[in-house]
């Protein structure tokens, strides 16, 4: 099945690896087909936004039938490079950097933290959950021997940008930030803000909100 070359929402490309991770359990089952309407049960996205979704990559199902699992999950493993194990580097190795480096997502994605770098002397040169720890100093020549395309970065905020810089200059083409920096960067590089406090905030707002409609 080709892939059309028309750009993907941001939106739509967030939704793939939550309908990924479905059709994998509906495999499981031995389930054969699926609706987008069980889909939109199971994933909490209205039937008519994953038609859309879907309707991106061509025709994926058949009117009246639904989708077959089997292959709809072989199309979306090669589209999210499933098949392929992509290791990722993470700089700072703080709390937030440990917990996910402990993680470290091997159980149930093809994704790995295959190395991690900080300034800290007493953490340069070692292993922390099994993964090598390299000295900041070190961070672009590793970066660039191990091919690694992108990072996870929680490191302080005020040390973000110069970071950052370093990352670009080493050939990173896609970051994952943890500071609550917005960060500055070329157009070839796609950068995927996590702001915690943010989203824990909007929670709130929300749990308040509804409790007024009572």
């Amino acid at each position: 099945m080709n892939m059309p070359s028309r750009k993907i929402p941001r939106a739509t490309a967030k939704r793939l690896p939550v309908y990924y991770r479905y059709l994998n359990v509906l495999l499981n089952a031995n389930k054969k087909r699926v609706s987008s309407t069980e889909l939109s049960e199971a994933v909490q996205v209205d039937s008519a936004t994953i038609r859309r979704d879907f309707s991106y990559f061509g025709e994926l199902g058949k009117r009246g039938y639904g989708y077959d699992v089997e292959s709809l999950l072989k199309f979306f493993r090669g589209i999210l490079n499933q098949d392929k194990l992509t290791s990722v580097a993470l700089v700072g190795v703080g709390s937030l950097g440990s917990a996910l480096m402990n993680y470290n997502f091997h159980q149930s994605t093809n994704l790995r933290i295959s190395a991690a770098f900080d300034p800290k002397p007493e953490l340069a040169n070692t292993i922390k959950s099994g993964i090598p720890v390299y000295p900041a100093s070190e961070l672009k020549k590793q970066i660039k021997e191990q091919q690694i395309d992108a990072v996870i970065l929680t490191v302080p905020g005020e040390k973000s940008q110069a970071v950052t810089d370093e990352l670009v200059e080493a050939g990173v083409h896609g970051i994952l930030n943890f500071t609550p920096v917005r960060l500055s960067v070329p157009k070839d590089v796609q950068v995927q803000n996590i702001d915690l406090t943010n989203e824990l905030q909007t929670l709130i707002y929300f749990i308040e909100s509804n409790k007024g409609q009572d």
